[in-house]
C-alpha cells in the first residue's frame, strides 16, 4: 500500500503516528547510546512530536505550494546498472507447505582474471519465500561441495558423498553477500571491494519458508565491479554460537561468545542474525583492562535484519578481543514464538535458533582470509 500522496497518507494518520512515536516506523533499532551508523533511518525527537502533533490537529493538507516533488522510484536495481548478473541456473520449485531443507545451487563464474566487486545486490524472483540467503565464493582449489551437482538445486541429504553432506553447513569459504528481510545492497567506499578469484564458484545457500502458495524461485546477484584494483579487501568474519539451548518459557535467555583478531583491520559493518525468539543483540570490545565497550546495542526484529553500516570506520588493532551478546525470549509473552514449551537448539529452520554475529572488516588487499580467521574462545552460555 504506498504512502505517498497526501490523499493516500491521510487516513492512517492516527496510525502513523502511534508507529513513530513507539519507534516501529522507520524500521531502526540500534540503540542510539551507542556507536553511530550512516545507514540510521531513525527519527529525531523533533521529528517524533512534529507528527504526532498534525495527527492530534486533524491531519491537515497544508499549503499545496510547499508539497515536496514527488519522489521519483528505482526501477530495477538499487545499485548502478551491473556489470555482471547471475542467476541461479535452475528455478528452485517450492511447495505450499511444510520445511524446506537448505537449497544450493553452484554457478561456476568461468572466471579468467581476478574480479573485484564493489557493490552487490541480490533479488529473490520469490521473496516472500525467501528467509535468508548467503552467496559463498568458492575457491578453485577448495574441497567444499566439491561431489556436489554443478548447475542445479540440491539439499545436503540428496548428496551421496558423505564428507560434503557433513560439511555442507560449515565452510571457510568467503561471503560475497548476506540476504534477509530488510536487507540493503552492499556498497564498498572507493578503494575497497570483494575479492573473487579467477576461476571461482559462486554458491547460493538458499533458507526457504513456505506460505500456503506453491511457487518457483530463481534468485539472482547483481554485480558492479570495481574500475582499479583496490587498495583494501573486505571480508566476512562472523562470531557463532551452535551451543544455543533455551529453556522453555524463558525470556531473556542470554547466549554470548568472544574471539580475538589475529591481524589488525578496519571494522566496517555489524549484522546480527537470529530467528524468531531473538530478543536483542550487543557487540563489544573487550579491552586489556577488562573494561568493555559497547559497539552495538539493537532490539532485534526478525522481519527487519538490518546490516549496521558504521560512520566512520573504526580501526582495530592485533588481538582486539570481541564479544557478541544474544538474548532471546522463549515465553508465550513473544507473539512470534512459535512453541513456548519447546527446549530450542541451533537449527536451520525457522522454529529453531541461531546466534551469529556477522561484521565486515577492511584488510590489506594482498592478505589472504586464511591469514585472518578469528581465533574463538568457548562459548559462554548462561543457564541461570
Amino acid at each position: 500500500m504506498p504512502l505517498v500522496t497526501y490523499e493516500q497518507v491521510r487516513p492512517w494518520a492516527s496510525q502513523i503516528a502511534h508507529a513513530v512515536e513507539m519507534k516501529m516506523m522507520p524500521p531502526w533499532f540500534a540503540d542510539r547510546r551507542y556507536g553511530h551508523y550512516a545507514n540510521d533511518a531513525s527519527l529525531t525527537e523533533q521529528q517524533i512530536a512534529t507528527i504526532s502533533q498534525w495527527a492530534a490537529a486533524g491531519a491537515p493538507a497544508g499549503d499545496v505550494h510547499d508539497a515536496p516533488v514527488p519522489p521519483k522510484w528505482t526501477d530495477g536495481w538499487n545499485i548502478p546498472e551491473p556489470d555482471l548478473v547471475v542467476k541461479m541456473p535452475v528455478p528452485v520449485k517450492l511447495p505450499e507447505q511444510g520445511e524446506v531443507e537448505y537449497t544450493y545451487e553452484i554457478f561456476p563464474t568461468h572466471f579468467t582474471e581476478d574480479r573485484w566487486v564493489q557493490m552487490s545486490e541480490l533479488r529473490p524472483s520469490s521473496a516472500a519465500h525467501v528467509h535468508h540467503a548467503v552467496v559463498y565464493i568458492r575457491l578453485p582449489d577448495s574441497q567444499w561441495l566439491r561431489h556436489a551437482p554443478v548447475g542445479k538445486p540440491f539439499t545436503a541429504s540428496s548428496l551421496t558423498d558423505p564428507d560434503d553432506r557433513r560439511q555442507a553447513h560449515e565452510t571457510t569459504s568467503d561471503l560475497l553477500l548476506v540476504y534477509a528481510p530488510g536487507s540493503a545492497p552492499d556498497q564498498w567506499p572507493e578503494g575497497m571491494a570483494k575479492f573473487v578469484p579467477a576461476g571461482s564458484d559462486l554458491v547460493f545457500q538458499m533458507h526457504y519458508t513456505t506460505n500456503g502458495k506453491a511457487a518457483e524461485d530463481q534468485t539472482g546477484i547483481g554485480l558492479v565491479f570495481a574500475k582499479t584494483p583496490p587498495k583494501q579487501r573486505v571480508i566476512t568474519l562472523q562470531l557463532n554460537n551452535h551451543a544455543v539451548l533455551i529453556p522453555p518459557g524463558a525470556d531473556d535467555f542470554r547466549v554470548e561468545v568472544q574471539g580475538t583478531l589475529p591481524h589488525g583491520a578496519t571494522l566496517m559493518s555489524l549484522f546480527p542474525h537470529m530467528h524468531l525468539r531473538g530478543k536483542r543483540f550487543e557487540y563489544n570490545i573487550v579491552h586489556d583492562d577488562g573494561s568493555v565497550e559497547t559497539l552495538l546495542r539493537v532490539n532485534y526484529h526478525f522481519h527487519w535484519q538490518l546490516s549496521y553500516k558504521l560512520a566512520e570506520p573504526r580501526v582495530l588493532k592485533a588481538g582486539t578481543k570481541l564479544r557478541a551478546i544474544a538474548w532471546y525470549d522463549n515465553s508465550k509473552n513473544n507473539p512470534h514464538n512459535p512453541d513456548p514449551e519447546k527446549t530450542v537448539t541451533w537449527g536451520d529452520q525457522t522454529s529453531d535458533e541461531m546466534m551469529v554475529g556477522f561484521f565486515d572488516v577492511a584488510i590489506p588487499a594482498g592478505m589472504d582470509k586464511w591469514q585472518f580467521f578469528i581465533f574463538v574462545s568457548s562459548g559462554v552460555i548462561d543457564l541461570s
